[in-house]
């Protein structure tokens, strides 16, 4: 949030403030109005616009391009459903019980503070809670979430479309690969105890977080059919079913994106599991280290832009996804394990030195 300063006029000789035309009074004929600027213009932030605060009950939300990249403060709500249909700076969640809250891409942090049985759709570069109490939560987390003095913590893979998520994600600068859902750093381990677990995987997330009933909110048109959402669906950490995996990989440009979740829907409707995803920008010295004797092939398309890595997971995994990118993608240069004995080492590569340009 800004803070705004208006433009301070030095005073006429004598201590007496010149009166200009256009301030208090319409300007003569012929003469000019005084000059406006943009900072006079700029509307004001008024605090109350972006918080929620003692409300029980109540089902409130903001609308796409109602928030637009500002802080939003939620406190003190008991039993609401919350929504926030648009893209933030930060948002802290302190003393709410039993709400079931929707937010979507955040810049920086979400904090949960003194929060109990409450169900969230989140995304987020930053996700932290302390003092909580059985949370449940579809995460799309850029960095590693981490919990702090809290318990009865479930998280599941975030999976939410309306029209404007996509951009609202590209404004908040979060990449739709990016999630590490599962990867939990608990704070605060208590000697043979979990304080965190996974959701079923059969979890639907208007089970947890019910579509708006409001008419107002009802506007946005959303979908939380898994094959709609905007996020690709993972595994994360979840037990693979196959020692079989295979590493594809996509380098920058028009159609990166769309060639990625292409090849996803492919082999997924094949039965192979998506484990992981991400986007990241590789240098020479990488593509040796992960693509070995092909780097030479792969290091001039590094410069357009980050690389975007899917790891695929099934018995003929390898076989089915060289057949599929042959069939599929046969004009475009993508990187794909060679044979499941080198798959493993694929995978295992990329996502070391992913997880250390990442800081994980």
């Amino acid at each position: 949030m800004g803070c705004f300063f208006s433009r301070r006029r030095k005073p006429a000789q004598g201590g007496q403030q010149p009166q200009q035309a256009g301030a208090g009074q319409d300007a003569a004929p012929g003469e000019q109005k005084a000059p406006q600027y943009s900072w006079d213009l700029r509307a004001k932030i008024d605090p109350k616009d972006y918080t929620f605060s003692g409300l029980k009950n109540e089902t409130v939300g903001r609308l796409p391009g109602k928030v637009s990249g500002q802080q939003f403060v939620i406190q003190d709500c008991e039993s609401c459903k919350i929504y926030i249909f648009d893209h933030s700076a930060t948002i802290t969640i302190d003393d709410c019980v039993n709400c079931q809250i929707f937010l979507g891409p955040i810049k920086g942090s979400v904090f949960f503070r003194d929060c109990k049985d409450c169900k969230c759709v989140v995304a987020c570069q930053q996700f932290r809670t302390r003092d909580c109490k059985k949370l449940e939560v579809f995460l799309c987390c850029a960095t590693q979430p981490i919990i702090e003095s809290s318990t009865g913590m479930k998280f599941g893979c975030f999976q939410y479309y309306y029209p404007e998520l996509a951009l609202q994600f590209k404004d908040a600068g979060l990449s739709i690969f990016n999630n590490t859902w599962s990867n939990i750093h608990d704070f605060t381990p208590v000697s043979g105890e979990n304080n965190w677990g996974l959701l079923p995987e059969t979890a639907v997330v208007q089970d947890y977080v019910p579509l708006p009933s409001s008419e107002e909110l009802k506007a946005v048109r959303i979908s939380t059919d898994a094959t709609k959402s905007i996020i690709p669906i993972t595994r994360g950490r979840r037990q693979k079913n196959s020692d079989e995996s295979c590493l594809a990989v996509f380098f920058a440009g028009d159609y990166t994106t769309a060639n990625a979740r292409k090849l996803i829907d492919e082999m997924t409707s094949k039965g192979f599991q998506l484990v992981q995803t991400k986007e990241v920008l590789m240098k020479a010295e990488d593509a040796h280290r992960v693509f070995q004797q092909s780097a030479s092939e792969f290091i001039p398309l590094l410069e357009k832009g980050p690389v975007v890595a899917l790891e695929f997971n099934g018995d003929g995994a390898v076989e089915q996804c060289q057949s599929t990118i042959n069939e599929v993608f046969s004009g475009t240069k993508v990187f794909v394990s060679e044979s499941k004995a080198s798959a493993s080492q694929d995978v295992d590569n990329f996502y070391n030195f992913a997880d250390m340009q990442m800081g994980m």
